[in-house]
């Protein structure tokens, strides 16, 4: 499906103060928009450097052969604010000034990312979603929305997420930031920008993301190793290039900022409070040995909820277990699918 863009309103006010001019999201919409509305409506919620197109990022679980394909669901996924794929950020022109944003863009919350997706979906027509599902940042997003408008989906699965962003998180992703501000060309207005520095932030982030077992298992001495060369060296330099071949410094320190910003409890009182208000079927999946988001936050999800469910997939990749464990993840979404969104008569859906 092509990339669609649409300008959400003529403002927005951001929980900083800031004021987005002509905000616009980009998005993509996989199968039947609207046209049959007996077919389920699945919204994702994407991660930290993936784009709108979840059949590119999440395939295994998104495709045309795969549980959430076309012809059964209308798929809906949106861009975030700050990213470098669509939607407005860093890159975007500021109509104030009529040139791009770059280090002016301002930080934006995942609460900020959550009203957006909002507009947009009254915007699409949509009142109702049958499934709102993000991992990770994206779980972020969604959780966050879900507590904003319960009444407006039908389930939620929150995968490898949490409800406010741990201590830890917060110091993995700040030291992201210090590597990124270290480049020579950080605060420079142009797209390079931070790249050196954003090589190096993703070779912090992918300890979180992976972990002591992952890497002993994939990273192990080989027999090209020597005394100061590695193949964990070679993967880590490998990673960041890769990144910064598709990627924005200046997205990528937003957004981790973002992410860092992630705490539900905001103007419910407390955590419970906030999870309290969701009373449809929530599945909550952690990745074992997810050092990033471990277990025990999807289980206080799935316990403050009303109606949750958690489970642990056995996986010795860490928090990329997600996009990994597709074949696991599919179980158990097809199972959760098919109790509360195919076979529920009151939905008037087509079993």
């Amino acid at each position: 499906m092509n990339q669609q863009f649409v300008q959400i309103a003529d403002e927005i006010e951001l929980e900083s103060g800031r004021v987005l001019l002509e905000p616009t999201l980009s998005y993509r919409v996989f199968g039947n928009m609207l046209v049959n509305e007996s077919t389920p409506v699945i919204w994702v919620c994407h991660a930290l450097t993936a784009n709108d197109d979840p059949f590119d990022w999440w395939p295994g679980l998104f495709g045309e052969n795969d549980l959430f394909n076309p012809d059964d669901y209308t798929i809906i996924c949106v861009n975030m604010i700050g990213s470098c794929y669509g939607s407005v950020g860093p890159l975007s022109v500021n109509p104030e000034t009529g040139e791009p944003y770059f280090h002016d863009f301002p930080s934006v919350t995942v609460k900020d990312n959550a009203k957006a997706f909002s507009k947009l979906a009254d915007k699409l027509g949509i009142d109702q979603i049958d499934m709102l599902i993000g991992a990770s940042l994206g779980g972020q997003v969604a959780l966050q929305w879900a507590v904003l408008e319960p009444e407006r989906f039908r389930s939620a699965t929150f995968i490898a997420t949490s409800s406010e962003h741990s201590p830890w998180g917060i110091a993995f992703n700040h030291s992201q930031r210090l590597a990124i501000e270290a480049d020579p060309t950080w605060g420079l207005p142009n797209e390079e920008s931070g790249i050196e520095g954003m090589k190096v932030a993703r070779g912090i982030a992918l300890l979180s993301y992976r972990n002591y077992q992952s890497y002993g298992t994939s990273q192990s001495r080989s027999s090209d190793d020597d005394f100061f060369s590695y193949t964990a060296h070679s993967y880590q330099e490998y990673q960041g290039e890769k990144l910064a071949k598709r990627f924005n410094a200046i997205s990528y320190h937003r957004l981790s900022q973002t992410m860092d910003s992630h705490d539900i409890s905001r103007d419910f009182g407390s955590v419970e409070e906030a999870l309290a208000r969701l009373e449809m079927p929530v599945l909550n999946i952690s990745m074992e040995e997810d050092i990033l988001f471990p277990p025990s936050e999807q289980i206080r999800i799935a316990r403050g909820v009303k109606n949750g469910e958690h489970v642990t997939i056995p996986t010795e990749k860490g928090h990329d277990g997600f996009l990994i464990e597709t074949e696991k993840l599919s179980r158990l979404l097809d199972e959760f699918t098919s109790k509360n969104i195919i076979q529920k008569e009151s939905l008037n859906l087509k079993a």
